[in-house]
């Protein structure tokens, strides 16, 4: 099974080790900017330096630059969309999330929650840290994965990286 982790620049630069592994089990690696900061708050240069630097991060981590952008909290702004643009990264939302985030969830929670809104061709959101969220949980989301692959499994809805499901991030526009 291979999926699509949307990494923080700041991150992959203090687990370098954890960031290579995942690239070289053959899952896709994008950008969730250097800093988890609501993008409404920053400027168009800020902006712009805060990707830049997470794309050259991951991209000497990765052994290849990101191609993907989720932005923190889900939120754009018009410098994350010129930003995004010039570099070459394509906006990617979701269509279900588990709210694992919460110090509350449980993983029958996230389960129920995910295919509360999930339908076939979507896109899940869930968390593999607590660098943003509250401690451990991360757990919710690790303990609800079983149960949500094979929900997927018996709806017949195919799994894996967002390079897999037809997401194309779009050139440069330098």
């Amino acid at each position: 099974m291979h999926a699509t982790f949307f990494v923080l620049g700041s991150r992959a630069a203090a687990a370098p080790a954890l960031v290579r592994e995942i690239a070289d089990a053959g899952h896709e690696i994008a950008v969730h900017g250097w800093t988890h900061r609501p993008l409404p708050l920053r400027g168009p240069r800020a902006t712009y330096e805060d990707l830049t630097r997470a794309i050259g991060t991951i991209a000497d981590l990765a052994g290849q630059a990101p191609r993907l952008f989720r932005p923190p909290y889900g939120v754009m702004s018009a410098a994350a969309h010129l930003a995004c643009r010039r570099l070459g990264l394509t906006p990617v939302l979701w269509t279900a999330w588990g709210r694992d985030w919460s110090c509350h969830a449980a993983p029958g929670q996230v389960h129920d929650t995910v295919m509360s809104d999930l339908h076939g061709d979507g896109t899940i959101l869930l968390h593999d840290s607590d660098c943003t969220s509250a401690p451990a949980s991360w757990r919710s989301a690790l303990g609800a994965l079983p149960a949500l692959l094979d929900t997927c499994q018996v709806q017949g809805w195919k799994v894996g990286p967002l390079r897999d499901h037809g997401i194309r991030p779009y050139a440069p526009t330098r």
